[in-house]
């Protein structure tokens, strides 16, 4: 399977903006199967949800018609409300308009986010043309039992909004996550600059060996691809069977 990271940079609560932006961007992509983008990828991250909310776009509407062009996957997060809750919404869009979501476990308390958005308590993975997929959101990265594998997933995606000053903590998370887990990481991130931070990117798809396949410049606007190739992965987790010696553990929601 061929999985795309797309590195943007977000104006901030500038929804219809960064989508023309997007537009523009997918044009000149390579044939694809699944297009990860990073978190809110449409608005940026605003710990008052309802400014992006109730101005936002139909975000959702654009995933479905990009995912019928482009006959593949698409993966971002979006600030959602529900039944007068907030959520930073995983959707994992389909070219037939199949959805499945994840609402991001983790909120980023330090920074205000649990403040205002409720927390997930499911995890979720989805199969798609034959990859199992678990789905996670930028601060799900620091913790590893919630991304603990099971052997019954293939891949972990992040779509993330992860600043420059914790950028040590990014990329030894990412490759972490891959080799204790034995599978695939694919994690896009944002770029620029908005009301708290700084963003690198440094996105990147990352095998179980805890190797970088394919990145993403440092700054800049880019889009970077690999193959998720099952019959290596399952080669390798028959060879070297570390899973059958992990831990039992229960997670209490």
């Amino acid at each position: 399977m061929h999985i795309t990271i797309l590195q943007h940079d977000i104006e901030w609560c500038r929804p219809n903006a960064n989508l023309t932006h997007l537009d523009h961007l997918t044009t000149t992509l390579p044939r694809t199967d699944l297009l990860l983008l990073p978190e809110v990828f449409a608005t940026g991250l605003n710990n008052n949800p309802l400014e992006i909310v109730d101005a936002q776009p139909d975000i959702l509407g654009w995933m479905h018609d990009k995912a019928r062009t482009l006959d593949a996957a698409i993966v971002g997060s979006i600030a959602t409300e529900e039944n007068g809750r907030f959520f930073n919404r995983m959707h994992f869009v389909r070219p037939d308009g199949e959805v499945t979501i994840y609402d991001k476990r983790h909120l980023f308390a330090y920074g205000g986010e649990a403040d205002q958005y409720t927390r997930g308590n499911k995890r979720v993975i989805t199969t798609f043309r034959g990859v199992r997929f678990l789905l996670q959101v930028c601060y799900d990265l620091r913790y590893p039992i919630w991304a603990r594998s099971r052997n019954d997933y293939d891949c972990i995606l992040y779509s993330c909004n992860w600043p420059i000053t914790r950028d040590t903590a990014w990329q030894t998370l990412t490759k972490a996550r891959a080799i204790e887990n034995q599978s695939y990481v694919v994690a896009a991130n944002r770029i620029g600059i908005d009301q708290q931070c700084e963003y690198y990117g440094r996105s990147a798809i990352i095998n179980p060996y805890g190797e970088v396949m394919a990145s993403c410049p440092d700054k800049t606007e880019w889009a970077a691809s690999a193959i998720i190739d099952l019959d290596f992965l399952n080669h390798y987790n028959s060879k070297f069977p570390i899973l059958d010696d992990a831990d039992d553990f229960t997670i209490n929601f």
